[in-house]
């Protein structure tokens, strides 16, 4: 029997290299998919952006007896970002929010440490405000953009933006009502807590 030579050798060592390389390209390339980021929203006002991460965001479990909650990711993140009285926002909004029902609450400071809060809703069953709906112009359909002007006078100072993706829930009782399975939220310099809780 003869031994092998070296060139085999090394050309079995480089096969064996090509085969390891492109086994851990493909964990990684799985990996990568399997785990996918929670969606972010970017905002936009005076000249700078931020990326804005969910405050809390829950995946879906649907079936055909019900709608669950699965694995939820709390990590509490707030994005903050100075927005001046008469300034517009911009809200860029990814597929998985443009396409649910969302509700957005704008939260203003007023004068003498009072505070004024908006809510505009997108797709009507999940109508929680008394205020007009912004989904019967045809412009409201699936935005991915939301701009918001805000109002030009100095005792109304935009304070807290938050963006509720609402589903319906059912508690032990029987007991129905909407709970949020992903919240967004932006802080300006004028937020107070003690007057948006």
């Amino acid at each position: 029997m003869s031994q092998p030579k070296a060139r085999t050798i090394i050309a079995l060592l480089a096969v064996l290299v090509v085969v390891a390389v492109a086994y851990f390209a493909a964990i990684v390339v799985i990996a990568r998919h399997t785990d996918k980021s929670d969606p972010e929203i970017t905002a936009y006002a005076h000249g700078k952006s931020v990326t804005v991460n969910p405050f809390l965001y829950c995946d879906l479990e649907i079936s055909k007896e019900h709608l669950s909650m699965g694995k939820c990711n709390t990590t509490e993140a707030v994005s903050n970002l100075d927005v001046p009285p008469g300034a517009t926002i911009q809200l860029s909004l990814p597929k998985e929010i443009a396409d649910a029902p969302w509700e957005l609450l704008i939260g203003y400071r007023l004068a003498n440490n009072k505070a004024d809060a908006e809510i505009l809703t997108y797709k009507e069953p999940w109508k929680l405000s008394g205020k007009p709906e912004r989904d019967k112009d045809a412009k409201w359909d699936h935005p991915r953009t939301l701009t918001i002007k805000t109002p030009a006078n100095e005792h109304v100072q935009l304070a807290i933006m938050e963006m509720h993706l609402p589903v319906p829930a059912r508690d032990e009782a029987g007991n129905e009502g909407i709970i949020s399975r992903g919240i967004w939220a932006v802080h300006t310099p004028a937020f107070d807590p003690a007057l948006f809780s």
